[in-house]
């Protein structure tokens, strides 16, 4: 991780804060950041002794994003042919799950590298990843590899601690698997260890740890849910897991539990600021009600649940309820993108197809995918460029043609999305990407190791 410094940003072209109304725009200000923090915004500052001074005056300053819903495995699974035109029922069965014994910690170093590395070019400085790769008999090591991986890149970083407890064969996904569930002892057990190690309960924390089996419906006996989210709770832990990702899930829960799957969640204490859940495509208005009457948080993944076909959650609707927002990229495996920039801009158009120009504005799409995800992580100094807030932000270069006659240019990331530069990355003050490289970052080793990933997965997966 590359030190603390005292930056001054100069000249930027726009500032967008990250707040909402009024605030979400700061303009023509100057950045100063001191031990990390913001130490102020305003015209016309003035360089002090030992800063280093960043000319952004041809960038737009954002907060950089917080990805709250990610799996960094699957940055070795893009593209597999076999599930590319599958819904996610076919897709798990055909992509993912056929492969999860098959990853060594040493494979999922190169995934998390590669992960991070798009998701820093790509204006992320958070990133919460849903690693669901432990069973029976398998390691928990590479829980540990992922923290290491952050620490490289200088991420915030929050391990949200999957697995399953119950039957393969109680997930659609598991059925041409021979992977066996690991015991509630173990899971609790390597919960209890990763917090003692990593964790940080402090608002502008590096670390976190989140209790986040991989469904609540497939994935453990009832019973065995509210045992976590005790288990969460005493520990002082946030929860994350899949809710409602496509129609098939919902039914599944009337059929087996006679309720919604927000109603089934709520009965075994999983409900609260202090959870989150990916996807929520499929909700009814109750649980809308329900999500918004207890603070529970959403992690939106539009990019890959338009690619698995699974429908458009309804966020502008959720959000209008009070509903605490938040975007996620999701696996690669089921988007082939892990950029934040990316996902920004589906979400401003896609909500727009569905239901008329009105439907999403820039300014919100920045303040779900900056303080949103912030919040829904309890990071509460994090995630807004205000003064004492963490220095965690992120500089747009527009020197592209395709950004030339913007009239608003500060909108350039979300309006008109990718190919766009990230010149500079910083995180609680440290350079993450300077000059529009990762420092000691070798991109040709990292193409050669992801291609040597992928071929011993599919020369794995030949002999099996």
């Amino acid at each position: 991780m590359n030190a603390q410094q005292n930056i001054l940003v100069k000249n930027p072209l726009a500032v967008m804060t990250g707040l909402r109304g009024a605030r979400a725009r700061a303009e023509r200000v100057d950045i100063r950041i001191s031990d990390g923090r913001i130490a102020a915004m305003a015209a016309d500052l003035v360089a002090q002794p030992g800063e280093r001074v960043i000319d952004a005056s041809n960038c737009v300053v954002y907060p950089g994003w917080v990805n709250t819903h990610h799996h960094l495995f699957q940055n070795l699974l893009k593209a597999v042919p076999d599930g590319i035109n599958h819904n996610l029922e076919g897709w798990l069965a055909s992509v993912p799950y056929p492969r999860l014994a098959r990853f060594t910690p040493q494979l999922v170093r190169v995934a998390a590298r590669l992960g991070m590395a798009e998701l820093l070019l790509s204006g992320a400085t958070t990133c919460a990843d849903h690693h669901f790769l432990y069973h029976l008999g398998g390691t928990t090591e590479t829980g540990d590899a992922l923290f290491e991986i952050a620490d490289e890149f200088g991420m915030r970083f929050a391990l949200c601690r999957g697995g399953a407890l119950e039957s393969a064969h109680a997930h659609p996904g598991f059925s041409k698997t021979a992977l066996k569930p690991e015991t509630l002892d173990v899971m609790v057990a390597d919960i209890e260890r990763l917090k003692s190690r990593y964790h940080q309960a402090t608002p502008d924390a590096m670390r976190r740890v989140v209790v986040a089996p991989t469904t609540p419906t497939f994935s453990l006996p009832p019973g065995l849910l509210r045992e976590l989210a005790q288990t969460a709770r005493g520990l002082g832990l946030h929860m994350h897991t899949h809710l409602s990702e496509t129609q098939n899930y919902v039914n599944f829960c009337r059929e087996k539990y006679n309720c919604l799957p927000v109603e089934f969640v709520a009965e075994h204490e999983w409900l609260g600021p202090d959870v989150w859940f990916a996807h929520a495509v499929h909700m009814e208005p109750s649980e809308i009600r329900m999500l918004a009457q207890t603070g529970t948080g959403i992690s939106h993944c539009p990019v890959s649940n338009s690619r698995l076909g699974s429908g458009i959650a309804d966020v502008p609707r959720m959000d209008a309820a009070g509903v605490p927002i938040s975007l996620g990229v999701d696996g690669v495996a089921s988007n082939e993108s892990g950029s934040m920039t990316g996902e920004a801009h589906t979400v401003w158009l896609i909500h727009r197809a569905a239901q008329g120009a009105s439907a999403t504005v820039a300014e919100d799409v920045i303040h779900w995918g900056t303080a949103g995800g912030a919040r829904v992580l309890g990071l509460d100094a994090v995630g807004t460029l205000e003064v004492g807030q963490a220095a965690d932000l992120v500089m747009y270069s527009l020197d592209h043609p395709r950004f030339f006659g913007f009239h608003d240019p500060a909108l350039a990331p979300v309006v008109a999305g990718e190919p766009i530069t990230v010149r500079y990355s910083i995180v609680g003050g440290r350079l993450v990407v300077d000059d529009g490289v990762i420092p000691g970052l070798d991109l040709e080793q990292l193409r050669a190791e992801a291609h040597e990933g992928v071929q011993l997965l599919l020369s794995a997966l030949d002999d099996a």
